[in-house]
């Protein structure tokens, strides 16, 4: 007996379009919606720990910019604690630990203000590094990508995380490692992501 459904095509996807910012950050679009937006404050400067600034871009496999992305980001405070009562319980007042942010319609740069994350238990009671998570959507990208920062200067911590382990390849490991300067006395930490090519970055099925 032929099922009721067996005759139906499969529904067309399609990218996240030219809207994305219309729908989840409308003010950087030009749209005043909200007295405030959601996602702009990841951690005031009341949160505990070492306040920090990630910056980068998104690359396609031409190493152009890709100029309309929008990444959410979410983050263990500097006790390595989730603002989820499912992740860790309760976080200091000032920390929210979610963000969204937009990068520059003009030069595709993107950047955030958040305080460095500590180090937080895993699965199976293995401690993981120090790390951000990110996922990204823009024109072009069928499904957001998840994917994570990790600090150069938590090089002990990053030699044992179970999650870069995973990962055979050291070249292909260092994707996921943000680089750190400094600015007017300010730690800014350097995270570039490729889309495809050679040094594409690592993205994750989540």
């Amino acid at each position: 007996m032929r099922r009721r459904f067996d005759y139906l095509k499969e529904t067309p996807s399609q990218t996240a379009g030219p809207y994305v910012h219309i729908g989840l950050a409308p003010g950087a679009a030009g749209f005043r919606i909200y007295d405030q937006e959601l996602g702009w404050d990841i951690a005031s400067p009341n949160a505990e720990g070492e306040q920090i600034r990630v910056e980068g871009m998104v690359v396609d496999g031409t190493g152009s910019p890709v100029k309309d992305v929008l990444l959410e980001v979410w983050q263990a405070n500097a006790n390595g604690i989730y603002a989820h009562p499912e992740h860790g319980g309760a976080v200091e007042d000032g920390f929210r630990g979610w963000g969204r942010v937009i990068s520059d319609f003009e030069t595709g740069e993107w950047g955030f203000g958040t305080v460095k994350p500590g180090p937080v238990m895993g699965r199976n009671s293995q401690m993981m590094a120090p790390h951000i998570n990110l996922w990204i959507v823009a024109r072009g990208i069928n499904v957001g990508l998840n994917t994570r920062v990790y600090f150069e200067d938590e090089a002990e911590a990053n030699a044992t995380d179970p999650v870069l382990n995973v990962i055979e390849w050291e070249r292909r490991r260092a994707t996921l490692i943000a680089r750190r300067s400094e600015r007017d006395g300010l730690a800014i930490y350097r995270f570039d992501i490729r889309l495809q090519g050679d040094d594409e970055t690592v993205f994750f099925d989540i």
